[in-house]
């Protein structure tokens, strides 16, 4: 793993929109009412032991009072353990390696929630790797609480076998990732795509061995999870019906080294800032916004097209712009009535999914992607789909920018969802304190939960070059 620094900040908010019912006790309590529901977004992060498997209750925090709630957070250094609410920037010492780049003696772990929503965020300092997750519940919260109860934990189960597994050459699962080195968006390319010219050749096969199984690690972990909540489901549903309409999109990015990794079911975003330095006649650089995650929803004419072909002889599989009738998004964690029988034939009356003739509707298979960060690449925004209800793209970068231009201690993240707020008050007529004054629930009506997370790259703010947005 190179040792240079590949971000500088991490800033974090949440706006809650939907009010949540208590969770289950499902998994026997171990994911239940007296651990998950009062997670809180802390002010930084909090430094805990690590070892081979994370215990789920050291990942988590303890109060959540406010309705909008933020974390504003960076590395610290051994010596520096003042809590800050600003960002700021990272000291260079350098850090002592392990053996082994998972072998940190410490981690360093903040998390939030709002309404639905759950946000992780897992730092390393000692070996300089970043792991941050935005799970987008919806029917309820239970998918998501199980997500930030284990996915972290599964995934770094499953990087304590990559060593052995290195050694012993295991094979690899078929599937698809992208690697963006291009800059010119995401296509969808096989593993095998990932080689790229270099003068050491050896050198780029082990880095694109690497990287094979950095991918096959979270597609795994992914697959181990929902395999565990949907058995759980099957044992619970009989008092929890409607647990089997509960669900979640996931979004992961996980910083080793230069290379970031993406990895997403549904329609939450991880957007990268980017400057094009390939202008001439000294023209200002252009900042461009380039989606690194795939949108899986009806609305995409890919996603459309491939569960149509997926359900030949079915003639509704999309009704009124939704899977079956009922989902909006194609790709998704739990949900499990769209994707077995009798979990559909748990559920009563107009809530069953009439003609389920060719189950799963709903596809957990994962896109993958890793971008090899490069000196031109500014920022991260990883943001539940509640942000994009309300900005595009290229708008939500040139809100960072210009507000970390001006402010460059300050917190991102909390300054993009106030800016939703504002604009959502605006829209509905209100002002942004009446807004805020309406109860969870009823603020649905409003806008969605809404999850930022903003990732400044490099070890530099580059505020003092001139920029324009395209």
């Amino acid at each position: 793993m190179p040792r240079n620094r590949s971000f500088s900040c991490l800033s974090g908010a949440a706006l809650s929109a939907n009010a949540t019912l208590a969770n289950t006790n499902i998994c026997k309590g171990l994911i239940g009412s007296d651990i998950l529901p009062s997670l809180d977004s802390p002010n930084s992060f909090r430094r805990v032991p690590s070892s081979p498997s994370l215990s789920r209750l050291d990942i988590l925090s303890t109060s959540l009072q406010s309705t909008m709630s933020n974390l504003s957070c960076s590395p610290r250094s051994s010596v520096d353990s003042h809590e800050t609410d600003s960002c700021v920037r990272l000291p260079m010492s350098a850090p002592t390696r392990s053996d082994s780049f998972l072998n940190a003696v410490e981690v360093q772990v903040a998390g939030g929630a709002a309404g639905e929503d759950r946000v992780q965020a897992v730092c390393s300092e000692e070996n300089e790797w970043l792991f941050c997750a935005i799970y987008d519940g919806f029917n309820g919260r239970d998918a998501a609480d199980f997500l930030a109860g284990t996915l972290y934990e599964t995934i770094m189960f499953y990087f304590n076998l990559l060593d052995s597994e290195s050694k012993k050459d295991a094979p690899i699962a078929p599937f698809e990732c992208s690697l963006d080195d291009s800059m010119s968006g995401i296509e969808a390319a096989s593993a095998e795509s990932f080689m790229t010219k270099s003068e050491d050749p050896e050198m780029e096969a082990s880095t694109h061995s690497f990287r094979l199984r950095v991918c096959d690690i979270l597609q795994r972990a992914l697959i181990q999870a929902e395999n565990d909540f949907l058995h759980m489901v099957e044992q619970e549903m009989e008092d929890r019906p409607d647990l089997v309409s509960v669900g979640s999109c996931v979004l992961v990015t996980l910083l080793l080294g230069k290379d970031l990794y993406t990895l997403n079911l549904g329609d939450s975003r991880a957007v990268l800032a980017t400057f094009d330095e390939g202008n001439s006649m000294g023209r200002s650089e252009i900042l461009k916004a380039i989606q690194l995650t795939d949108s899986h929803t009806v609305d995409n004419d890919v996603e459309r097209t491939r569960l149509l072909n997926e359900h030949p002889d079915d003639s509704t599989s999309v009704v009124a712009g939704k899977v079956k009738g009922k989902l909006k998004v194609t790709r998704a964690f739990g949900v499990g009535y769209l994707k077995k029988k009798k979990l559909n034939d748990a559920l009563m009356g107009i809530l069953r999914v009439r003609n389920l003739i060719s189950p799963p509707y709903i596809s957990t298979e994962p896109s993958l992607n890793v971008h090899k960060i490069s000196r031109s690449d500014h920022f991260v925004i990883v943001g539940s789909d509640g942000l994009f209800d309300f900005f595009n793209n290229e708008e939500a970068v040139k809100l960072v920018h210009s507000y970390i231009s001006s402010t460059p201690s300050g917190d991102p993240a909390k300054f993009l969802v106030e800016q939703l707020v504002i604009k959502a008050a605006r829209s509905a007529g209100f002002s942004k304190e009446e807004l805020l004054n309406i109860p969870a629930g009823r603020r649905r009506r409003y806008h969605d939960d809404v999850t930022v997370i903003v990732i400044i790259l490099g070890t530099n703010h580059r505020t003092s070059k001139a920029s324009t947005y395209i």
